[in-house]
């Protein structure tokens, strides 16, 4: 491999992507801010990392492109500018060996970000897998939708799927097979979606299975399956897959979501895998937090997928057998 796709990791690499226009309600433009004054850069610091923080990306100076924007799409011309603007940024954090960090915003971000991130892996011989923790599927096409809200199409133009080609203009696009997409943690879906999903055979994981076999068991099928084929991961870890009652701070909260101590086991067992390369923290609604909770929370779980521990005593996935 080439010296410079080695990434370097103890160098993290932070961006603010400021977008809310994505969703249906307006607030996570904040959320970017609302996380590092709630710790995240000196926390990670505090870990060993070398944390450089590059600000918030603006578009201000982007231009519009002249396609003819699809039907059922909000708010798609403010969004390509986004998704343009963030996958040249993402394949540049990417290609200097440290581990990018995007902070949300809506789960639109993630068009750029993924993209940008898995044509960096592939010029570089890695398979990108992502692993998408939230409560929505996301994997909606403007053929599909129900509401026209960006943010619930964003999985599938990972994928792929028709209806948004022109949404990087001219930036390579680089879409993953639609078995490197892990769906963790889903409680809503749109009917159309859910026929989708089951022609493309996403791999998805909803509460209902998670209740029956713990989370434990499926993300170590997750981790294991990205070992096998040599592959790299990215979280991309929407808020709203915590139970509302412990991120309240969320724009599309959705009852039944994961527990505070189940989604610090998920990223411990990840940070144990050392396969995460890169990470989106998104749909942060600061204006409907209670007294930043929510922001707190987030900035442990970041914690916790890059090493943060209660004790100092191994995790059963990472222990020494007993007799060694």
């Amino acid at each position: 491999m080439n010296e410079s796709f080695q990434a370097d990791l103890r160098r993290i690499a932070v961006l603010g992507v400021p977008v809310e226009i994505g969703a249906s309600q307006r607030g996570t433009i904040m959320g970017p801010a609302a996380l590092r004054t709630a710790g995240l850069l000196n926390l990670l610091g505090s870990l060993g990392f070398d944390v450089t923080d590059h600000g918030d990306l603006s578009i201000r100076n982007m231009r519009d492109l002249a396609d003819a924007p699809p039907e059922n799409a909000r708010h798609y011309r403010e969004i390509q500018r986004w998704t343009r603007a963030l996958t040249k940024q993402a394949y540049e954090l990417a290609r200097s060996g440290a581990i990018p960090i995007f902070l949300g915003g809506d789960h639109t971000l993630s068009m750029g970000s993924v993209n940008g991130l898995a044509r960096h892996w592939r010029e570089a011989g890695r398979e990108l897998f992502v692993i998408w923790f939230d409560a929505h599927a996301d994997y909606n096409t403007p053929a599909t939708t129900l509401t026209g809200n960006m943010h619930g199409m964003s999985a599938a133009f990972l994928c792929g799927e028709p209806g948004l080609e022109g949404l990087l203009g001219g930036e390579p696009r680089a879409p993953i097979d639609s078995d490197r997409l892990e769906l963790f943690g889903v409680r809503s879906m749109d009917q159309p979606e859910k026929g989708l999903l089951r022609a493309r055979r996403i791999s998805l994981a909803d509460m209902r299975e998670i209740d029956e076999f713990g989370v434990g068991v499926l993300i170590r099928r997750v981790i294991d399956k990205v070992k096998a084929r040599n592959g790299v991961l990215h979280v991309s870890f929407d808020l709203d897959f915590l139970d509302p009652q412990v991120a309240p701070g969320v724009g599309t909260t959705v009852p039944g979501g994961a527990t505070y101590r189940e989604a610090h086991l998920v990223m411990e067992m990840l940070h144990d895998s050392r396969l995460v390369r890169s990470a989106d923290i998104v749909e942060l609604n600061p204006f409907l937090d209670e007294r930043g909770r929510t922001a707190r929370t987030a900035v442990e779980l970041v914690g916790s997928l890059f090493g943060q521990q209660i004790t100092d005593r191994p995790t059963p996935s990472n222990a020494i057998e007993p007799g060694e």
